[in-house]
């Protein structure tokens, strides 16, 4: 009894490690998987896919099979090595690794149309840029959603006589059924190449022998189509699905305003309240996802409203003008508008405290970067001026200007001739919407002088800012760019002009704008984001929003982005007050005596660091700067084939990466599917004699007999 009460007593602890080692052997099992995956494949981690985008009508960009697309390398530096991807090669199909230089529609022409021999394109940043241009964008950019159409101004339709991006070579706007790549670092594309050369070159024009360099890229799309496709798609799930799976989502963000004195966002302005609109926009694009620098076509002119804010909220009698001002910013207008049709919509719905009516004049600041001879030319609309009321006032709206810039003399105003149309602006959806005297400032007066509109090259550099070597960070942050000079006269100008137009009259002199303050935006928004002076003026849980590069202005589908929140409380302290609230009372005012939540918004932001830069002295600043939706109104209409609304969306995705790594010949594999195949088929053969043996092969134990004594 002794003995079987110790065996009976082993028996969980035998349990108890049989568990345990097998529970040791499937994480071995886990790890080493891993492991053997990290030693097979290379990932590539600093990279940006071309998406898919789609509107009304037609979808556009890119994408890769479900489980992704692979192909052999071929790096392709000049158009002789073209033919080897297209014909000549012998293992196709071929993921292509461009030099950005040869990044060009007659390339991608011929790419394309081989579709059974490219599995994909992984492009390099060319460096310098382009000297000839690059804009992936087309020459007639928004055609159709402005105010020219067949119907009205048609001979300004369709930039009739102007194309306005003349290098527009309109790649963006191209449906690729390949996955394609831009390769933002330069040592995972010595890597790539040099894994080429080991294994991919030929020699003497012969075959390479296998295993080859691989790239998989996986960029699989969901929507297709178009836009009332997809989202009639989405609304279906939504109505049926317990779990609905969304194909796509609208492109939307939100538009950035303030007024010069407050209003109460509880109510509209009496019709007899007039407001001057200082306009500009907020985002870019390029060809890739979420790369979108945007220097000339979006941050030069916004970082010049901001200064030119700046410095008219400083003037003395801005309180008592006759006439308020509103600065706003619009997102989405690089897709047909969807910043200013929303805001045309809302104040034709009286949704928005400020009505059509109500707008005095506009003035909208255009591509101002790259004058020519200190040009800054100020184009006008001139369907509209066939009424003489509103040529009389466009004429004292140009008048204005050119006496604010009288003073200014590294700023020449220049007139337009009226036999050319509005450049693609915000102004052209109020014009469709009311007849108002507005007026557009740019550097250019016929086509852009911008060589990389809505390109990955529209950088910094574009616009020539740069930095001494030599400098730190913080030395860089502060140090005044001629661009910034030059900006900050624009910005003046602007300053002035508005404050005349507001009624102003004893103070223009006094508004003049800061450079220093120009060149901390554009470090900030084209260089570092993630510096001291951008960290002191946002709330503490946006920090993370400041990356240690530029930022991107692509107005995406997950909102506000980073640049709306750094634009708006860039404006909140640039135009607002710091103010003795504690951070419990500047996060519910209404408790405060004298301070009102429908005047102001209250925002408490980080500060700049104390005097022994340990720590950050915190503040409550009050202003006017506000959010406002920057939702098409076709998506609020329903209405996902409107010709009158843009209708833009971004297909979503499970999966977006890259990897490479060297794969064998056919024949190797072939090969080792068949022994794996007959060893499955041994095995099966196997276990089935043993199951039919097993009786003879495993004998039951006999039972032990009764002890006898």
């Amino acid at each position: 009894m002794a003995a079987a009460g110790g065996g009976s007593e082993g028996e969980p602890g035998s349990l108890g490690l049989l568990r345990f080692l097998s529970v040791y052997v499937l994480l071995a099992g886990l790890c080493e998987g891993n492991s053997v995956e990290r030693k097979i494949y290379i990932p590539l981690n600093k990279t940006a896919p071309c998406v898919r985008l789609l509107n009304a009508t037609h979808q556009i960009g890119c994408q890769s099979s479900i489980s992704g697309d692979t192909g052999v390398i071929h790096v392709v530096e000049k158009e002789e090595d073209l033919q080897w991807v297209l014909t000549d090669g012998p293992n196709p199909p071929y993921m292509v690794l461009l030099e950005g230089k040869l990044f060009n529609r007659d390339t991608m022409e011929k790419l394309k149309g081989e579709n059974s021999r490219i599995a994909g394109l992984a492009v390099t940043l060319a460096k310098p840029s382009p000297a000839s241009g690059f804009s992936p964008s087309v020459q007639c950019p928004n055609d159709g959603f402005g105010i020219y159409s067949n119907s009205y101004g048609s001979e300004f339709a369709h930039c009739k006589g102007t194309p306005w991006n003349s290098l527009g070579n309109g790649l963006a706007y191209e449906d690729f059924s390949f996955p394609i790549f831009l390769l933002e670092d330069e040592n995972e594309t010595r890597v790539i190449k040099q894994c080429y050369q080991d294994h991919n070159l030929s020699q003497n024009g012969s075959a390479p022998a296998f295993p080859l360099c691989a790239m998989q890229l996986f960029s699989h799309m969901h929507a297709v189509t178009s836009t009332a496709t997809c989202m009639r798609r989405s609304f279906i799930q939504n109505t049926f699905s317990i779990n609905p799976e969304i194909v796509c989502d609208p492109l939307s963000d939100y538009n950035v305003w303030s007024m010069l004195k407050p209003i109460n966002m509880s109510g509209t302005l009496e019709p007899g309240d007039k407001v001057v609109v200082a306009a500009t926009r907020l985002d870019s694009r390029s060809f890739f996802w979420n790369m979108a620098p945007g220097a000339e076509s979006a941050v030069a002119s916004f970082v010049t409203q901001l200064a030119a804010a700046e410095a008219l909220q400083k003037a003395p009698d801005v309180t008592t003008l006759p006439h308020n001002v509103m600065f706003v910013f619009f997102q989405g207008e690089t897709f047909d508008y969807i910043g200013s049709s929303r805001m045309v919509y809302d104040m034709e719905k009286g949704k928005f405290p400020v009505r059509l009516e109500n707008i005095d004049s506009f003035v909208e600041l255009g591509q101002v970067a790259l004058r020519n001879s200190l040009q800054l030319w100020m184009h006008t609309d001139p369907m509209s001026q066939k009424n003489e009321s509103v040529q009389n006032q466009v004429e004292n709206l140009l008048l204005t200007l050119e006496k604010s810039g009288a003073d200014v003399p590294s700023v020449i105003l220049k007139r337009m001739n009226q036999s050319y149309a509005l450049p693609p602006s915000s102004l052209q959806r109020f014009l469709r919407a009311r007849n108002i005297s507005g007026v557009v400032l740019a550097d250019h007066a016929g086509s852009f002088h911008n060589s990389y509109y809505q390109s990955i090259y529209d950088t910094a550099e574009n616009i020539n800012v740069s930095y001494p070597a030599w400098q730190t960070p913080e030395e860089d942050l502060n140090f005044v760019t001629d661009t910034a000079k030059a900006l900050a006269n624009v910005a003046t100008v602007l300053g002035r002009a508005l404050y005349a137009l507001a009624g102003g009259t004893n103070s223009s002199h006094t508004i003049k704008a800061d450079a220093q303050t120009v060149t901390r935006l554009l470090y900030g928004f084209l260089v570092r984001a993630n510096n001291s002076w951008f960290q002191s003026i946002l709330r503490q849980d946006l920090r993370s929003y400041l990356g240690n590069g530029p930022l991107q202005h692509y107005i995406a589908v997950s909102s506000p982005t980073n640049t709306t929140y750094v634009v708006q409380y860039a404006l909140a302290n640039l135009t607002g007050k710091a103010t003795n609230l504690t951070r419990e009372q500047c996060q519910d005012p209404s408790k405060v005596p004298n301070e009102n939540k429908d005047l102001y918004e209250y925002s408490w932001v980080q500060g700049p660091l104390n005097a022994n830069e340990t720590d950050r002295l915190p503040r409550c600043v009050r202003s006017t700067a506000r959010l406002a939706r920057a939702l098409s109104p076709a998506f609020e209409l329903s209405q996902w084939s409107s010709t009158d609304y843009s209708t833009w969306t971004e297909s979503r995705w499970k999966d977006i990466r890259a990897r490479i790594f060297l794969i064998a010949s056919k024949e190797l594999e072939f090969v080792t599917l068949i022994v794996g195949f007959g060893i499955l088929v041994f095995s099966l053969v196997v276990t089935y004699c043993i199951n039919a043996k097993a009786d003879v092969l495993f004998l039951a134990p006999r039972e032990p007999g009764a002890a006898s004594y």
